[in-house]
């Protein structure tokens, strides 16, 4: 009995070594496959602009401070008040003496604003997004909605049209909230600083660049003159890295914006955007590691390790994937076991170079709205609605997924 149970827990032993060992091999396959560039960063995120295709995650989710990324969103606020006619870019701004007061400070980004001093919305703008200038963003806050608490409904209301609806905001700069003195937020820590994730960031973005393309009018200039007074002029010099002919922009594209930022709590934050082959991306990092030659160097990296691995590719129809998504079981119907299915429209998608759409090993998801408790597809379905999605894997990419509609109207069994 005591030969016996040695055998057994010798056996064991053996057994567990082996499981373990191929955790091991599982742990370093996972490990190797991951993403095709690392961004050094809490979080980043990058997407196709006009699509959605997510094409790197990382802490994505993730909920950190922003600095003066904020400012894109307090952009986007301006923007629409001219487009509604409550403001105008020529409209002139009195600066008051506690505005004054942060735009002159030095451990902040700013130009002068000298108070009792008029300056255009346009000016205020153009000087908030080139060189972050963080007296420029309350002077507009404050002309559009007379309080920081008043701007802030603005702001959220415009993220949760982006599809943001969990974002921390309390100004409009992306500064602790003690650092807007008479504007701070009563009855807010003083060290409160705005906060978003990553994809929120990059939600928002694509929100501001696809309703409000005159913003790239802005950020896409290197220089611009900033009148500080009848007889002063500044020039300002965007401190965006990446811009055609500059020292970081990246090979094969043509990157025209959007915002740095940093802050002791958020550290060094950029989203920047640009075009390749047609296609729009926009790329979020957040408290990235080294100094600003470090960040830019990493999003040129990032850029042309994606046009030197992927390709922009139209899948038009479904035929152009393999037999297996073509069409699907069917329960519950009458008369029917499989339905076919279509893309509900033609889609754009990033793509390893050399590969065909079988690379991606397409599999059909069924949405819940149309799912039986087995999984399966249930009727009733009408022709051209929608009842799931093609998931595809393109290699070192996040998972994407196509919707698909029914090609046919299937009623359902009467029992």
């Amino acid at each position: 009995m005591k030969k016996f149970g040695h055998k057994l827990i010798c056996y064991l032993l053996v057994l567990l070594s082996f499981n373990l060992s191929l955790i091991g091999l599982e742990s370093r396959a996972q490990a190797s496959d991951g993403a095709f560039y690392d961004m050094k960063a809490r979080a980043a995120y990058a997407i196709d602009a006009q699509t959605g295709q997510v094409l790197y995650q990382k802490n994505a989710n993730k909920v950190y401070p922003i600095a003066s990324l904020t400012k894109i969103l307090t952009l986007a606020v301006i923007e629409q008040d001219v487009r509604d006619h409550r403001l105008s870019w020529k409209q002139k701004v009195k600066i008051t003496p506690a505005v004054a007061k942060v735009a002159n400070d030095w451990h902040f980004s700013n130009v002068q604003l000298n108070a009792g001093e008029r300056y255009s919305i346009w000016q205020l703008a153009e000087s908030m997004m080139l060189v972050s200038a963080d007296g420029s963003a309350e002077a507009l806050a404050l002309a559009s909605a007379g309080s920081t608490a008043a701007f802030n409904k603005k702001m959220q209301k415009l993220a949760q049209a982006a599809g943001v609806h969990d974002a921390k905001i309390y100004n409009m700069i992306g500064l602790s909230n003690d650092s807007l003195g008479k504007h701070r937020l009563k009855g807010v820590a003083n060290d409160a600083e705005n906060k978003m994730s990553a994809k929120d960031l990059a939600l928002i973005s694509r929100y501001v660049i696809n309703k409000y393309p005159e913003t790239l009018k802005i950020t896409k200039k290197k220089f611009a003159n900033f009148d500080v007074s009848a007889d002063q002029q500044y020039l300002m010099t965007n401190i965006n890295a990446l811009l055609p002919q500059n020292g970081f922009a990246p090979s094969g594209w043509t990157i025209d914006g959007l915002k740095t930022g940093n802050t002791d709590a958020a550290g060094k934050c950029i989203v920047t955007t640009g075009t390749y082959a047609g296609r729009r991306v926009i790329l979020v990092a957040l408290h990235t590691k080294g100094d600003w030659n470090n960040q830019s160097k990493m999003q040129k990296e990032f850029y042309e390790a994606l046009a030197t691995n992927y390709q922009p590719v139209e899948l038009q129809k479904i035929t152009d994937l393999p037999k297996n998504v073509r069409q699907t079981r069917l329960v519950h119907a009458k008369g029917q076991h499989h339905v076919h299915l279509q893309l509900a429209h033609a889609q754009w998608i990033w793509m390893k170079k050399g590969d065909d759409w079988r690379a991606t090993r397409p599999r059909f998801v069924v949405d819940s709205a149309h799912r039986s408790v087995t999984g399966k597809l249930t009727a009733p379905v009408k022709k051209g609605e929608r009842v799931g999605s093609v998931e595809l894997r393109i290699k070192r990419m996040p998972v994407i997924q196509v919707p698909v509609t029914s090609r046919q109207t299937i009623t359902k069994r009467v029992l």
